[in-house]
Protein backbone atom coordinates (compact mmCIF):
# COMPACT_ATOMS: atom_id res chain seq x y z
CA UNK A 1 0.00 0.00 0.00
CA UNK A 2 2.50 2.05 0.91
CA UNK A 3 4.48 1.86 -2.23
CA UNK A 4 1.52 2.33 -4.16
CA UNK A 5 0.87 5.77 -2.54
CA UNK A 6 4.33 6.26 -3.58
CA UNK A 7 3.57 5.76 -6.86
CA UNK A 8 0.49 7.33 -7.03
CA UNK A 9 2.44 10.68 -5.68
CA UNK A 10 4.84 10.79 -8.36
CA UNK A 11 2.53 10.10 -10.92
CA UNK A 12 -0.38 12.12 -10.60
CA UNK A 13 0.86 15.63 -11.19
CA UNK A 14 2.41 14.37 -14.29
CA UNK A 15 -0.42 12.86 -15.62
CA UNK A 16 -2.94 15.66 -14.94
CA UNK A 17 -0.25 18.05 -17.30
CA UNK A 18 -0.68 15.06 -19.76
CA UNK A 19 -4.60 15.50 -19.22
CA UNK A 20 -4.56 19.45 -19.51
CA UNK A 21 -2.44 19.29 -22.25
CA UNK A 22 -4.20 17.16 -24.68
CA UNK A 23 -7.33 18.03 -26.89
CA UNK A 24 -10.72 17.70 -25.83
CA UNK A 25 -12.05 14.98 -28.27
CA UNK A 26 -15.65 13.17 -29.02
CA UNK A 27 -15.62 9.47 -29.67
CA UNK A 28 -15.32 10.17 -33.41
CA UNK A 29 -11.65 12.02 -32.97
CA UNK A 30 -12.87 15.44 -33.46
CA UNK A 31 -11.15 18.14 -31.73
CA UNK A 32 -12.75 21.05 -29.44
CA UNK A 33 -9.96 22.64 -29.46
CA UNK A 34 -5.86 22.58 -28.51
CA UNK A 35 -4.48 24.01 -25.49
CA UNK A 36 -2.74 27.00 -26.64
CA UNK A 37 0.20 26.67 -23.99
CA UNK A 38 0.96 23.33 -24.76
CA UNK A 39 2.44 24.40 -28.13
CA UNK A 40 4.19 27.47 -27.64
CA UNK A 41 1.20 29.69 -27.17
CA UNK A 42 -0.76 31.43 -24.62
CA UNK A 43 -3.57 32.17 -22.85
CA UNK A 44 -3.95 35.87 -22.81
CA UNK A 45 -4.03 38.00 -26.29
CA UNK A 46 -1.32 41.15 -26.38
CA UNK A 47 -2.78 43.63 -24.26
CA UNK A 48 0.77 45.90 -24.63
CA UNK A 49 3.07 46.84 -22.14
CA UNK A 50 3.86 43.28 -21.40
CA UNK A 51 0.56 42.55 -20.07
CA UNK A 52 -2.57 40.62 -21.28
CA UNK A 53 -6.23 39.91 -21.50
CA UNK A 54 -7.39 36.19 -20.96
CA UNK A 55 -9.18 34.17 -23.85
CA UNK A 56 -12.44 32.93 -21.61
CA UNK A 57 -14.88 31.70 -23.79
CA UNK A 58 -13.94 28.66 -26.41
CA UNK A 59 -16.45 28.02 -28.99
CA UNK A 60 -15.58 24.54 -29.56
CA UNK A 61 -14.03 22.97 -32.82
CA UNK A 62 -17.34 20.33 -32.71
CA UNK A 63 -19.68 23.00 -32.82
CA UNK A 64 -21.49 22.57 -36.33
CA UNK A 65 -19.08 23.89 -39.16
CA UNK A 66 -20.98 26.98 -40.57
CA UNK A 67 -20.71 28.39 -36.58
CA UNK A 68 -17.24 28.50 -36.93
CA UNK A 69 -17.10 30.53 -40.47
CA UNK A 70 -16.62 34.18 -40.02
CA UNK A 71 -19.92 35.45 -41.52
CA UNK A 72 -21.27 32.80 -39.52
CA UNK A 73 -19.61 33.21 -36.31
CA UNK A 74 -21.40 37.28 -36.95
CA UNK A 75 -24.70 35.59 -36.76
CA UNK A 76 -24.64 33.68 -33.91
CA UNK A 77 -22.75 36.66 -32.16
CA UNK A 78 -26.06 38.40 -33.13
CA UNK A 79 -28.35 35.64 -31.81
CA UNK A 80 -26.53 35.52 -28.14
CA UNK A 81 -27.22 39.92 -28.27
CA UNK A 82 -23.64 41.22 -30.19
CA UNK A 83 -22.83 42.56 -33.31
CA UNK A 84 -20.24 44.73 -35.47
CA UNK A 85 -18.68 47.59 -34.50
CA UNK A 86 -20.91 50.98 -34.67
CA UNK A 87 -20.44 51.31 -38.58
CA UNK A 88 -18.18 49.21 -38.68
CA UNK A 89 -15.62 51.34 -37.58
CA UNK A 90 -13.09 50.02 -35.29
CA UNK A 91 -11.57 52.61 -32.94
CA UNK A 92 -8.44 51.54 -30.93
CA UNK A 93 -5.68 49.06 -31.23
CA UNK A 94 -5.76 45.48 -32.67
CA UNK A 95 -4.79 43.00 -30.41
CA UNK A 96 -3.21 39.73 -31.05
CA UNK A 97 -3.28 36.35 -29.98
CA UNK A 98 -0.68 33.40 -30.16
CA UNK A 99 -2.92 30.45 -30.15
CA UNK A 100 -0.36 27.49 -30.71
CA UNK A 101 -1.61 26.33 -33.83
CA UNK A 102 1.90 27.49 -35.89
CA UNK A 103 0.56 31.04 -37.25
CA UNK A 104 2.17 32.79 -34.48
CA UNK A 105 0.63 35.60 -33.24
CA UNK A 106 -2.33 37.20 -35.05
CA UNK A 107 -4.22 39.95 -35.11
CA UNK A 108 -8.36 39.35 -34.04
CA UNK A 109 -10.56 38.38 -36.51
CA UNK A 110 -13.18 40.63 -35.38
CA UNK A 111 -14.50 42.52 -32.53
CA UNK A 112 -17.69 42.52 -31.57
CA UNK A 113 -20.03 44.58 -29.01
CA UNK A 114 -23.43 44.45 -27.19
CA UNK A 115 -25.89 45.51 -29.35
CA UNK A 116 -28.68 46.29 -26.40
CA UNK A 117 -31.41 44.42 -28.75
CA UNK A 118 -30.68 46.54 -31.95
CA UNK A 119 -28.11 44.45 -33.97
CA UNK A 120 -28.51 47.25 -36.40
CA UNK A 121 -27.26 49.89 -34.16
CA UNK A 122 -26.96 49.40 -31.07
CA UNK A 123 -23.03 48.81 -30.97
CA UNK A 124 -22.95 52.73 -31.31
CA UNK A 125 -24.97 52.67 -28.31
CA UNK A 126 -22.46 50.09 -26.51
CA UNK A 127 -19.30 52.37 -27.77
CA UNK A 128 -21.22 55.41 -25.65
CA UNK A 129 -22.50 53.94 -22.15
CA UNK A 130 -19.96 51.11 -22.64
CA UNK A 131 -21.19 46.97 -21.75
CA UNK A 132 -19.91 43.71 -22.61
CA UNK A 133 -17.86 42.70 -25.97
CA UNK A 134 -15.22 40.47 -27.16
CA UNK A 135 -12.07 39.63 -29.76
CA UNK A 136 -12.35 36.42 -31.74
CA UNK A 137 -9.52 34.45 -32.69
CA UNK A 138 -9.83 31.37 -34.78
CA UNK A 139 -7.39 28.53 -34.26
CA UNK A 140 -6.78 27.00 -37.58
CA UNK A 141 -3.23 26.38 -38.25
CA UNK A 142 -1.10 23.45 -39.29
CA UNK A 143 0.26 22.49 -36.14
CA UNK A 144 -2.92 22.61 -34.18
CA UNK A 145 -5.66 22.77 -36.82
CA UNK A 146 -8.82 22.27 -34.23
CA UNK A 147 -11.31 25.49 -35.83
CA UNK A 148 -12.14 26.35 -32.71
CA UNK A 149 -13.11 30.15 -31.72
CA UNK A 150 -11.31 31.79 -28.90
CA UNK A 151 -12.90 34.49 -27.19
CA UNK A 152 -11.40 36.97 -25.28
CA UNK A 153 -14.34 38.64 -23.02
CA UNK A 154 -14.71 41.52 -21.17
CA UNK A 155 -17.13 44.18 -20.12
CA UNK A 156 -16.18 47.51 -20.17
CA UNK A 157 -16.82 51.31 -18.91
CA UNK A 158 -18.40 54.21 -21.10
CA UNK A 159 -16.11 55.64 -23.72
CA UNK A 160 -16.09 58.95 -20.91
CA UNK A 161 -13.92 56.50 -18.94
CA UNK A 162 -11.60 55.39 -22.06
CA UNK A 163 -13.75 52.18 -21.91
CA UNK A 164 -11.48 50.68 -19.17
CA UNK A 165 -12.59 47.24 -18.26
CA UNK A 166 -15.06 47.41 -15.40
CA UNK A 167 -14.19 45.62 -11.92
CA UNK A 168 -14.05 42.08 -12.15
CA UNK A 169 -15.23 42.91 -15.83
CA UNK A 170 -13.21 39.28 -17.47
CA UNK A 171 -14.99 37.16 -15.04
CA UNK A 172 -18.44 39.49 -15.54
CA UNK A 173 -17.78 39.79 -19.58
CA UNK A 174 -17.82 35.84 -19.79
CA UNK A 175 -20.44 34.95 -17.59
CA UNK A 176 -22.62 37.60 -19.34
CA UNK A 177 -22.26 36.40 -22.69
CA UNK A 178 -22.43 32.68 -21.55
CA UNK A 179 -25.44 33.70 -20.08
CA UNK A 180 -26.98 34.95 -22.99
CA UNK A 181 -25.83 32.49 -25.42
CA UNK A 182 -26.76 28.97 -23.60
CA UNK A 183 -30.37 27.22 -24.73
CA UNK A 184 -31.85 27.91 -28.00
CA UNK A 185 -31.22 31.15 -29.97
CA UNK A 186 -32.40 32.38 -33.63
CA UNK A 187 -31.11 35.16 -35.57
CA UNK A 188 -32.20 35.32 -39.36
CA UNK A 189 -33.44 32.33 -39.86
CA UNK A 190 -30.75 30.14 -38.08
CA UNK A 191 -31.88 28.61 -34.80
CA UNK A 192 -29.25 27.91 -32.47
CA UNK A 193 -28.25 25.34 -29.35
CA UNK A 194 -25.74 26.02 -27.14
CA UNK A 195 -24.46 24.21 -24.32
CA UNK A 196 -21.44 25.32 -21.86
CA UNK A 197 -18.94 23.80 -19.53
CA UNK A 198 -16.47 25.18 -17.63
CA UNK A 199 -12.78 24.01 -18.19
CA UNK A 200 -10.06 24.90 -15.68
CA UNK A 201 -6.49 24.30 -16.02
CA UNK A 202 -6.00 26.84 -19.00
CA UNK A 203 -5.58 29.55 -17.27
CA UNK A 204 -3.82 30.48 -14.35
CA UNK A 205 -6.38 32.25 -11.74
CA UNK A 206 -5.32 35.74 -10.45
CA UNK A 207 -3.74 38.93 -11.46
CA UNK A 208 -0.39 38.44 -12.89
CA UNK A 209 -0.09 39.45 -16.30
CA UNK A 210 -3.29 40.80 -16.42
CA UNK A 211 -3.85 44.28 -18.08
CA UNK A 212 -5.85 46.64 -15.65
CA UNK A 213 -4.49 44.64 -12.83
CA UNK A 214 -7.83 43.05 -12.62
CA UNK A 215 -8.13 39.62 -11.79
CA UNK A 216 -9.99 36.74 -13.20
CA UNK A 217 -10.93 33.23 -11.41
CA UNK A 218 -9.09 31.13 -13.96
CA UNK A 219 -12.41 29.57 -15.62
CA UNK A 220 -12.79 29.06 -19.24
CA UNK A 221 -16.31 28.22 -20.84
CA UNK A 222 -16.31 26.11 -23.37
CA UNK A 223 -19.68 26.58 -25.62
CA UNK A 224 -20.89 24.09 -28.23
CA UNK A 225 -23.29 25.41 -30.58
CA UNK A 226 -25.59 23.50 -32.76
CA UNK A 227 -27.31 24.34 -35.73
CA UNK A 228 -30.89 23.03 -35.26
Amino acid sequence: MQLTNTLLGFVMPYLQFILVSLPWMNKQGGVAYYNPTARGGSMLINAGDGYGEPMNVIISGLSSPAVLTYKGAINYARAAGFSEECFGLHLGGYMSADLGDGNGWVNQTIELRQDYGNAGGGTCFESLVGGNHFRIYRQNGTAADSGALFLAVSREEPVSDHHAIVPNGYNIGRDQLVSAAVGKKKFHGVKYTTTAQNVTGLLAAGVDGINHGIAQDGIVTLLTVTID
